[in-house]
C-alpha cells in the first residue's frame, strides 16, 4: 500500500508541508488544522488521537529505478527508469470526531484509503470533505468495503477575494477587532453559527484564542454588536474569513456584507496576500452576497456523511 498513516503529528506536518503549500487556498483548513494541533497538541479538537496519513505515488509495475537495471553499466541508460516523487501527492487529517479532510487523491489513492483505514475506522469514520469528485471516489470505496451508507450532508463552494468591492451604501455602524471583554457575545455567537449550520468547532476554547490574537471583527451599531466574523492567521499567505454570522433578528440591514469587508481588510493589513472562504451553496444569499463583496469561485466541495454497517460498532 501507498498510504502512511500516523499519529505523529510534528512528523506528518514535515512531511506534508510541501504538498500542503503548493495549494494553500485549496488546503487552507488543514493547514489551519494542522497549526493547532503543532501548537496546542493532540487533543486539541478531541479526545481521541487524530489520524494523519499521506499517499506516496507507487512505482508501476516492472519498472526499475536509475542504476537497477543489470545491464545499465553507463549514466545514460536507454532503459525507461521510475523516478521517485520528490513528496507525497495526497493528504489526509482526521481529527474525530470532525470530519476527515482530504486533499486531491491522485491515482488510485481513493481506494487504498479505504482499506488502510476499515480494519480500524470501520465505524468510527462519520464524515468526510474534499472535493467533490475525491470524496465522492473515496466514499464509494468507502461503502463497498465496509458496507456503511453515505449521503451528501453539505455541499460548499471555496471563494477566492478578486477586488474587494464594499457595499454601497455602507449601513450604519462602524467595525473594531474584538476584545476578551467580548468573549460573552464571540461564545454565545459561535454556539448559535454552529447550531444553524452544523459547523461546531471548539466552542469556547477557540472564541477564546481567536479573542487574544485578535481574530474576530465585530460590526456594532450604537455601541452594539450586530453583526461578526472571524479571520485566520495566514498559512503560505492565505487568510480564510469564516463564521460571520448576525442574530436573525438584525438580519437583512447589510451588517454581514459589512464586518465580510472589514475582516477581508484586516487579514490585508496583517499578512495575507490573498484572502478565502467558504460557503454552503443550499444557502443563495450567502453565495450572492460574497460574489457582490468581490469573491469568485474557486472549487466546489461536499461533506459526506457514513452510518456503519449494520452490527459494526
Amino acid at each position: 500500500m501507498a498510504w502512511t498513516l500516523t499519529d505523529d503529528i510534528d512528523g506528518y506536518a514535515a512531511t506534508v508541508h510541501d504538498l500542503l503549500a503548493s495549494d494553500p487556498e485549496r488546503h487552507t483548513v488543514m493547514m489551519s488544522v494542522l497549526g493547532h494541533l503543532v501548537s496546542e497538541g493532540p487533543t486539541t479538537f478531541g479526545a481521541d488521537l487524530p489520524v494523519l496519513g499521506w499517499w506516496d505515488e507507487p512505482r508501476p509495475e516492472g519498472l526499475k529505478g536509475p542504476g537497477e537495471h543489470e545491464d545499465c553499466e553507463h549514466e545514460h541508460c536507454e532503459h525507461e527508469h521510475w523516478e521517485e516523487p520528490r513528496g507525497p501527492s495526497a493528504a489526509l487529517l482526521w481529527t474525530p470526531p470532525h470530519p476527515a479532510h482530504l486533499t486531491r487523491l491522485a491515482g488510485s489513492s481513493a481506494g487504498e484509503l479505504a482499506v488502510v483505514l476499515a480494519p480500524a475506522h470501520a465505524a468510527r469514520l462519520t464524515e468526510v470533505l474534499g472535493a467533490e469528485d475525491d470524496a465522492t471516489a473515496f466514499a464509494s470505496a468507502w461503502s463497498a468495503l465496509t458496507g456503511a451508507t453515505s449521503r451528501v450532508k453539505q455541499r460548499q463552494r471555496l471563494y477566492r477575494l478578486g477586488t474587494l468591492t464594499p457595499p454601497d451604501p455602507v449601513p450604519e455602524g462602524t467595525a473594531r477587532v474584538a476584545t476578551l471583554a467580548d468573549e460573552g457575545v464571540a461564545f454565545a455567537w459561535e454556539e448559535a453559527f454552529g447550531a444553524e449550520t452544523g459547523q461546531h468547532g471548539r466552542a469556547g476554547t477557540a472564541a477564546r484564542e481567536r479573542l487574544r490574537r485578535g481574530g474576530l471583527v465585530l460590526w456594532e451599531v450604537d455601541g452594539s454588536p450586530a453583526a461578526m466574523a472571524a479571520v485566520t492567521p495566514a498559512k503560505a499567505g492565505v487568510a480564510r474569513v469564516g463564521m460571520v454570522y448576525t442574530p436573525p433578528e438584525l438580519r437583512a440591514r447589510g451588517y454581514g456584507g459589512a464586518v465580510t469587508v472589514a475582516a477581508t481588510r484586516l487579514a490585508l493589513e496583517r499578512d495575507a496576500d490573498k484572502v478565502v472562504l467558504f460557503t454552503d451553496l443550499a444557502n443563495p444569499t450567502s453565495n450572492a452576497l460574497y460574489q457582490r463583496l468581490g469573491y469568485r469561485p474557486v472549487e466546489d466541495r461536499v461533506m459526506i456523511s457514513f452510518a456503519p454497517a449494520p452490527g459494526l460498532t
